[in-house]
């Protein structure tokens, strides 16, 4: 399946049981874009859980847990819907509870996560801000004509995935033009466990939605929704900003997911 251009392989473990160290082991060889299948991540629906319709299991293409995964969490939602799941449902990730809306042509997951950013700082000479929205993301502005200088984002985001000063987790690294706009913003993401630019990043959307809205300063308290422009696609967010606390509450991301192909993989 892809959302956005993020491609993932996804199963049903209801038909399979696989425990959480096969399907560790597993991922590599299944994501692998030469010896497998090939994909940024695997998806796996498991109905092992208490208080949700189910658990999604993500991996990230070298076997690591990515946390939270936007644009696989809606692949997975419409994948379940057509295994038998309502077009409504609430699904776990790890704690937290997530609840997603499957229509024909989007789908769109509500996230329980209230990120409150503390203040912008540098790195390389660029303006950031550490958000965490599900996972661990940081943004940053480049100027305009570095923006399709994927070479330059390939290897800026690889060093700065790998500060561990800074980031003791790693971090996904999302990048937007300094001329960005509230109309439609530019994105470009090194993921982490991919270990390379993605076509687009869900939880990196959203990131970059607040971290926007942050740089505007003095927002009144209402509810902000953008339209985030990557290489795979257009990924819309919203939120609600509480400007007397200063956070984020009722994120939602709404976009495409595809299915793509069905096949046998031998294990």
């Amino acid at each position: 399946m892809q959302g956005a251009g993020n491609d993932f392989v996804v199963f049903d473990n209801r038909l399979y049981n696989f425990q959480l160290d096969e399907i560790i082991n597993l991922t590599p060889r299944l994501c692998h874009r030469r010896f497998g299948v090939g994909a940024d991540g695997l998806l796996v629906l498991d109905v092992n859980v208490n208080d949700a319709d189910y658990r999604m299991i993500y991996r990230n293409a070298d076997g690591s847990d990515a946390g939270m995964c936007g644009n696989g969490a809606r692949c997975l939602a419409r994948f379940a819907n057509k295994h038998g799941f309502s077009k409504n449902f609430r699904f776990k990730v790890h704690d937290k509870t997530y609840s997603a809306e499957v229509s024909e042509t989007e789908v769109s997951i509500k996230f329980p996560v209230e990120p409150k950013p503390d203040d912008f700082f540098e790195i390389e000479s660029s303006k950031a801000l550490e958000v965490y929205s599900g996972t661990e993301h940081v943004v940053l502005w480049v100027d305009d004509d570095l923006i399709e200088n994927e070479p330059y984002l390939r290897k800026l985001g690889r060093s700065i995935r790998y500060m561990s000063d800074i980031f003791p987790k790693g971090t996904n690294v999302n990048f937007i033009p300094i001329s960005s706009n509230g109309n439609a913003i530019q994105m470009k993401t090194y993921e982490r466990g991919v270990e390379d630019l993605t076509l687009a990043c869900g939880t990196g959307a959203l990131a970059t939605a607040i971290s926007y809205h942050k740089s505007q300063g003095n927002s009144p308290s209402a509810e902000y929704n953008y339209d985030i422009e990557s290489n795979g696609g257009i990924l819309k967010t919203s939120f609600y900003y509480n400007a007397d606390s200063n956070s984020y509450t009722n994120l939602k991301l709404t976009g495409p997911a595809v299915f793509v192909f069905e096949g046998t993989y031998l294990v």
